[in-house]
């Protein structure tokens, strides 16, 4: 999966870098996070490809913003990506390649305080993710199988997101524990 093709959904309507980086804080977050620092080379890279136009605008706040519609060009790059087939395995976790080095410091409480630090952002994330489907199903008023198509769509995908960062929910807890049980039976002083 590409910043670009996230980018290119995004744009179903046209909208400014600020406009998706706020969608992506808003929606997309679940499975995917960008910053503008990546977001504004991203839509120039596409811009010079073909895949999108931009027009500048006045701004409600401060100076003008510029603001990028998909082209035909850049649908149909869209369209060949979610046709191609799904792209698993491509997930990366900085947390879980820092627990995974973790034994460098030499330290299991430093270790455990790192997967508590990690279980409250989780439990964070998900109530957000939880308050988003709980305000998407109020304002839709109908069962999700009654949804619109990209309600539905979306639906799906936060729906995923709420199960995988409750999974990830519950291995910190493990962790937690297993961590516990290590630092009991281990001699006091040692802390490895």
């Amino acid at each position: 999966m590409s910043l670009e093709h996230i980018l290119l959904g995004c744009l179903e309507e046209p909208a400014s870098g600020y406009d998706l980086k706020t969608h992506f804080n808003q929606r997309i977050r679940q499975f995917w996070s960008a910053e503008l620092s990546q977001i504004y080379p991203t839509l120039k890279r596409l811009e010079r490809r073909g895949w999108l136009t931009s027009h500048t605008e006045p701004s409600p706040k401060g100076p003008p913003r510029t603001v990028y519609t998909r082209t035909p060009d850049g649908r149909e790059g869209l369209i060949l990506w979610l046709t191609g087939g799904p792209e698993v395995g491509s997930e990366r976790f900085s947390y879980l390649a820092q627990i995974f080095f973790m034994d460098q410091v030499g330290d299991l409480h430093a270790t455990r305080r790192f997967m508590l630090d990690v279980r409250a952002r989780m439990a964070a994330w998900h109530a957000a993710l939880l308050q988003v489907e709980s305000e998407e199903r109020a304002a839709a008023g109908k069962p999700p199988e009654q949804f619109s198509a990209p309600g539905l769509h979306r639906f799906i995908a936060l729906r995923m997101g709420i199960h995988s960062v409750g999974s990830k929910i519950a291995w910190c807890d493990e962790t937690v524990a297993v961590l516990d049980a290590r630092l009991a039976s281990t001699p006091e002083g040692e802390t490895q």
